[in-house]
């Protein structure tokens, strides 16, 4: 079992075709958010259409950049990860969206109280599986992957305390561009693979007694 997962994408899918190799073999490809730059269906459209022609066992949210009527679009193709879960070869994917409030006023923000609801609707239809990947577009505060250029954490409050309650495997976020990397919070693996168009992904291998994640690089 191989995941492939990238976001922040921003209707940028020029990286498409040098991961050719990499999405044509994935079992799943999982997109963490932000299909589009301030745009709608249309936009986010062409992305999902894009990344299928590689691979059609596709699981995409809404990021916070993303109008929320893409969560609609996402939701009819039967591949929507925000507030939701699924259950793949025995690993639990479940997924939130938009992200925490942001100074900008971006399309998509949702107070810390409904991440975490969003959270655990997801979470709920998954809890009985072995494994589990946590996908909040937005990172957890007070990690390597949520600090601004400045060191400022801007990352969700909620986001960080629901991996220490519920102790996902890994949990994949993106939004903080310049936050690329990975950490580890206990023994959950955090990573953010940061724009798409800066080649960055994760690639995640299911092995019989765990999951094996890194972040790999375009090159």
């Amino acid at each position: 079992m191989e995941i492939v997962s990238f976001g922040d994408i921003h209707e940028d899918i020029s990286n498409l075709k040098p991961l050719k190799n990499e999405l044509e073999t994935a079992d799943v490809i999982i997109i963490s958010g932000d299909l589009t730059n301030y745009n709608g269906i249309r936009e986010a459209k062409k992305v999902i259409e894009g990344i299928m022609k590689y691979n059609k066992n596709v699981l995409a949210q809404l990021g916070n950049l993303d109008k929320f009527e893409v969560d609609d679009y996402l939701t009819e193709k039967g591949i929507n990860l925000h507030r939701n879960g699924y259950i793949r070869d025995g690993i639990g994917i479940f997924g939130v969206g938009g992200s925490n409030p942001t100074p900008f006023r971006t399309p998509t923000e949702f107070s810390e109280s409904e991440i975490e609801a969003f959270l655990l609707e997801g979470f709920e239809k998954v809890r009985e599986t072995r494994f589990k990947i946590m996908v909040p577009h937005m990172p957890p505060n007070g990690t390597r992957i949520d600090m601004i250029r400045n060191g400022a954490h801007v990352g969700s409050h909620s986001v960080r305390d629901f991996i220490t309650k519920y102790k996902p495997d890994i949990s994949i976020s993106g939004h903080i561009h310049e936050a690329r990397g990975n950490d580890k919070m206990g023994n959950t693996l955090l990573f953010n693979a940061g724009m798409f168009r800066e080649g960055g992904y994760i690639k995640i291998v299911k092995q019989a007694e765990n999951l094996v994640a890194e972040l790999k690089m375009l090159t």
